[in-house]
């Protein structure tokens, strides 16, 4: 289950950006809880490690304090600036590589200098806690790329939702219109319908990961697309008559 828990806005752009939009305080208040983070990690990587093994939950409590997506800021952050070191699984740096995280020297504030062999077996205990939520990830997705988006199943990144709304319910979105579905298009908005609750409202192209593979499809979405389909033709018929 998601965290009911409010942490602390993370802000996903650059400090260019962040200036350009007038929200310097929010990306500073941002970077340094991602430094409270990364220092807290050390922290439970010091107490956990007895010299062999990394105690179990470890990254847990660390997760309890600051949430999925801070620590997993922090961990992406510290593996894109250590793609090198070669004591860091595969996988663990194929996923940290999944994050797009700007490219600043300020990142090198929260990168994790615990030994590389012993935080690859806690971004490993991480990288378990949250397939536990049974999110929808990228592999789950056919890219965007080159689509035209309308019509389609759109999978919602995690990271554009608070964690208490992290479930498959509330990523599966239904594109509906908005420059944003072409793929030509200077326009990013694109207005899509919740499959989870019939919500209705703008999002931004990036919002999204991917297109739902069809053959993962939940029951229950394709129920909702049934009922947004006939409300759609139920609508139509009535504007016919006028």
């Amino acid at each position: 289950m998601a965290s009911e828990k409010e942490y602390p806005y993370l802000y996903l752009g650059s400090i260019s950006e962040a200036r350009r939009s007038g929200e310097l305080d929010q990306w500073w208040d941002s970077h340094k809880e991602n430094i409270a983070c990364k220092k807290a990690i050390e922290e439970a990587i010091r107490q956990g490690f007895d010299g062999m093994y990394l105690g179990r939950d470890c990254a847990k409590r660390v997760i309890e304090a600051y949430g999925f997506k801070c620590v997993g800021w922090v961990l992406s952050s510290t593996l894109q600036q250590k793609r090198d070191d070669g004591r860091f699984s595969p996988k663990n740096k194929e996923w940290a590589a999944g994050t797009f995280i700007p490219q600043s020297d300020r990142s090198y504030d929260f990168t994790v200098q615990s030994h590389p062999a012993v935080l690859d077996g806690f971004v490993n205990e991480f990288r378990e806690a949250l397939a536990e939520l049974q999110l929808f990830d990228r592999s789950h997705c056919n890219s965007m790329t080159g689509q035209d988006l309308e019509g389609k199943v759109l999978v919602m990144s995690p990271m554009t939702l608070k964690e208490s709304y992290w479930s498959q319910e509330n990523q599966l979105w239904l594109a509906v219109g908005g420059f944003g579905c072409s793929p030509t298009a200077a326009g990013r908005a694109v207005y899509a319908t919740c499959l989870g609750d019939g919500e209705q409202t703008r999002w931004d192209r990036g919002d999204f990961i991917g297109v739902l593979k069809d053959e993962l499809l939940p029951d229950w979405a394709a129920r909702a697309l049934e009922k947004i389909g006939g409300t759609q033709q139920k609508q139509s018929q009535s504007m016919d008559m006028l």
